[in-house]
């Protein structure tokens, strides 16, 4: 195997106490508990917290292949790099675009190329099988720990496990305090280019988790230094999210999931039983009437009178 390859962030470290397997010693709760990305600071020796699930990649590529991808990759995107600072100094090219001439604008002759290098790097991923890669999720820290346990859990025993998932990370908290910061969890799948199973972890991430994804990106972006503030302006994933399913249906499953979670709290929350026991019934007091002595035989008339009209006639 590739000294590159071996050196990778996106290689599941196989002896690394952060690093839990079905292999592993410990039980996966025990694991998850003891390794809390928000405790876990990162001195240069762990940047990253692993689980991995039953799914293992079928095959690795033999090292002249590897390093044949990367080698081929790597020229690529130097060479549309260097296109792209061509177009941005070539004072030929428009800044905008004539429907006159049928000139194009530099921002189109620009993403015509970063395109078209997007297309050749999948060329050169199938040719030598480097398609694997992972969904990218951005978590702060005061939520990270909930975040990855469930999404660790689910890898090993739920939803996720019956998917084409293979393993997942979780970026550990910096050495120093910073403002802000965003720990990155990758889940990683097999291959970035098949829709079919790029969609079927999605769709889970979304209704059992109810995550915010921020695209899937090829493990061999990540080799050759393809991120989103790389010169070229390629795009850094593979796919984006609106590219894999309508904005609302993502929006739909995610309310799913919400709606779920506060169907379930309502239903555990204690019932108060003084708040919905009920009234015990007051009877009415009967109106005491007292013989007056002094009244006249009219008055006592229209006293019984009153009496037979309010039904107290005794």
């Amino acid at each position: 195997m590739s000294t590159e390859l071996k050196n990778s962030e996106d290689l599941f470290p196989e002896e690394n106490p952060y690093a839990w397997s079905p292999a592993s010693s410990t039980s996966i709760e025990e694991f998850l508990s003891k390794y809390k990305p928000s405790m876990v600071q990162n001195d240069g020796t762990k940047p990253w917290i692993w689980v991995r699930g039953k799914n293992e990649l079928d095959a690795r590529l033999r090292p002249f292949e590897e390093l044949a991808a990367i080698s081929e990759a790597s020229e690529l995107l130097q060479k549309a790099t260097e296109r792209i600072e061509e177009i941005k100094n070539d004072s030929t090219i428009p800044i905008r675009s004539s429907k006159k001439t049928g000139a194009k604008s530099k921002k189109e002759v620009r993403e015509q190329v970063q395109f078209e290098a997007a297309e050749n790097l999948k060329g050169i991923s199938k040719k030598y099988g480097y398609v694997h890669g992972k969904w990218l999720i951005f978590a702060p820290s005061n939520k990270v720990d909930a975040i990855w346990a469930s999404v660790a859990r689910s890898l090993i025993s739920g939803p996720l496990a019956a998917t084409v998932a293979i393993s997942a990370k979780v970026a550990t908290s910096p050495g120093h305090e910073t403002q802000g910061y965003q720990h990155v969890i990758c889940v990683y799948i097999p291959d970035v280019y098949d829709k079919d199973s790029v969609t079927e972890v999605m769709k889970v991430l979304l209704r059992r988790h109810g995550i915010n994804l921020s695209g899937v990106k090829s493990d061999l972006y990540t080799l050759i230094g393809l991120d989103s503030k790389h010169p070229s302006g390629i795009p850094s994933t593979v796919w984006k999210n609106g590219a894999v399913l309508p904005d609302s249906e993502i929006n739909g499953l995610k309310e799913e999931y919400f709606s779920e979670i506060a169907a379930a709290k309502l239903m555990e929350k204690p019932v108060d039983e003084k708040a919905v026991a009920p009234r015990k019934p007051t009877l009415k007091k009967r109106k005491v009437v007292f013989d007056d002595p002094f009244a006249s035989d009219d008055d006592n008339g229209t006293e019984s009178q009153r009496r037979k009209s309010d039904g107290r006639e005794e």
